[in-house]
């Protein structure tokens, strides 16, 4: 597959490389670091009453759960990056760690939209559309195939519908 995702991969991240696109792309990325979740938590906990401060709770042991999961896969398949191996694809930030599968990023930004909305369904409006825009940033800025998103982001609803049926 990694052969195959090159082409893609070295579109989106010359686009990216674009002043504007380069901007908005990495703000994404880092504000999907954990600055946005945390934020989003702490408002739900501070705004919502005990309901928003459970599910603030819900969600970062879900978070602790997806960190484990991601961390392991990623040392047993020890996927390159598309910026180590596609020529002229550049990582437009620095990457977090040397290997790409799967997106952590994009599997916490997942799980974290799907427990939230299970808890407030009227944050669907700005949590998907910026779940979205994360798994995105991630190949835009050099650092994952589209793959990796995918699988992440199969991972990342495996994981909430675990995670919301043990509440």
């Amino acid at each position: 597959m990694t052969t195959a995702e090159l082409p893609l991969c070295l579109a989106l991240n010359r686009w990216g490389s674009r002043s504007f696109v380069h901007g908005f792309f990495a703000t994404i990325s880092r504000l999907g670091d954990g600055v946005f979740w945390y934020a989003s938590m702490t408002a739900m906990a501070v705004l919502g009453g005990s309901r928003g401060a459970f599910a603030a709770l819900h969600m970062a042991a879900t978070g602790l759960a997806a960190l484990a999961l991601y961390k392991t896969l990623k040392r047993r398949i020890r996927r390159p990056r598309p910026c180590a191996v596609g020529r002229g694809i550049v990582a437009l930030v620095a990457p977090l760690d040397q290997f790409s599968f799967p997106s952590g990023h994009t599997l916490h930004a997942v799980a974290f939209t799907v427990i939230a909305c299970a808890w407030f369904p009227a944050l669907a409006v700005v949590l998907v559309p910026f779940a979205m825009l994360v798994g995105l940033s991630r190949v835009v800025l050099g650092l994952h195939y589209p793959s990796d998103v995918l699988a992440a982001t199969a991972i990342g609803l495996a994981l909430a519908a675990v995670s919301l049926s043990l509440v």
